[in-house]
């Protein structure tokens, strides 16, 4: 696994538009202000050219101008890293205009992005054997003041920490809005982890919830993202996962997944296609974030059914309702590394090693 020189005090930090771009408000605001923090802290800008863009479909322009740019900031040595401007819906459009082969051969750079971007942070590692950081993308940086979720996004971007732990409350409703665009996470939920410890067959043992939980501890390659964007790529020409997994297979794999449009009957035929594609086979555990639909229950299905029906037959450890995803804040994860998970009662944390 190949990872990326850390960004340095004085360093730049690239900002392209693959997904949406900040040509709307409250975003463009919030990207405005995440700039001026950023330089505040000591670190230049390089804006790519759709950045401000929002003229495509579902993305900020074209796929082959999305494709280009990305492809030519994370060549160009005018920046030291990348953080996307944005989530979307179809940066998958975009992957026909990328040059992985020559990314894949150039001097790694860190990406940083989620949701629509599990398109760029999966594909680097499991078609470049580059490392990529799952992280808050660039126009949340703008929130007056920063959650510690977006120093620690930081801390991993600079490599001033490699752990990261769970936070004490997550948001259910944004108060983030156009007369509001620099409103932090509105954090009033407590987080409460779920447990299945694994070591059965099946789904015959108990749920654990909070205090519940004993000390429960495992490692493994970090793979995942979206199951939106996952299962999207499965069976295309850019799924090279059955590859990745024979290659890290002594290590085993800790996948990490999070949904936004899937409902929980979407979120278990996901979780049912990737196990038919053997995804799983490896599998050490599994970090499941709160999806978008939290709470939802259709005909007697919920979010921890849809999980579990696969997740629970592994007989590895499945955590549940992890900060990850898109009911922030969220824990910045560095895909392909190794990542050691420790979890006792309602704690969480995730140490991370670069080899």
């Amino acid at each position: 696994m190949k990872y990326a020189d850390f960004l340095q005090k004085g360093g730049t930090i690239g900002c392209v538009a693959p997904s949406f771009g900040c040509n709307t408000q409250p975003y463009r605001a919030a990207f405005e202000n995440a700039q001026k923090k950023w330089k505040a802290y000591g670190y230049q800008v390089d804006l790519g050219p759709n950045c401000y863009a929002g003229s495509g479909i579902g993305i900020s322009n074209t796929p082959s101008a999305c494709g280009e740019e990305l492809t030519d900031y994370y060549l160009s040595d005018r920046n030291d890293c990348l953080i996307s401007c944005g989530g979307g819906e179809l940066m998958c459009e975009i992957l026909d205009h990328v040059d992985f082969s020559t990314i894949a051969y150039a001097r790694p750079k860190w990406f940083m992005g989620f949701s629509d971007n599990t398109n760029m942070t999966y594909l680097l590692a499991t078609l470049c054997d580059t490392a990529a950081i799952y992280a808050p993308c660039a126009a949340a940086y703008g929130m007056e003041p920063w959650h510690a979720s977006l120093r620690d996004a930081m801390d991993l971007l600079t490599g001033k920490h490699l752990t990261v732990h769970g936070y004490p409350k997550w948001e259910r409703e944004s108060l983030k809005d156009e007369e509001n665009p620099l409103a932090p996470y509105h954090v009033t939920e407590k987080r409460v982890l779920r447990c299945y410890p694994g070591g059965q067959d099946g789904l015959d043992g108990d749920l654990l919830s909070g205090e519940e939980i004993g000390e429960v501890s495992f490692q493994g390659r970090l793979l995942g993202g979206c199951m939106d964007c996952l299962v999207n790529l499965l069976g295309t020409r850019y799924d090279r996962t059955t590859r990745f997994l024979e290659k890290y297979r002594r290590d085993g794999i800790i996948w990490f997944l999070e949904s936004c449009d899937l409902n929980v009957f979407g979120i278990r035929r996901a979780m049912w296609q990737m196990e038919h594609a053997g995804w799983f086979r490896y599998v050490k555990g599994f970090l499941i974030g709160r999806p978008l639909c939290f709470g939802q229950e259709l005909m007697g299905l919920d979010a921890y059914g849809a999980v579990l029906e696969v997740a629970a037959r592994k007989n590895v450890p499945v955590i549940l309702d992890v900060d990850l995803g898109h009911l922030p804040p969220m824990m910045p994860l560095i895909v392909g590394s190794v990542g050691k998970v420790s979890v006792k009662g309602n704690e969480i944390s995730v140490r991370m090693q670069l080899r």
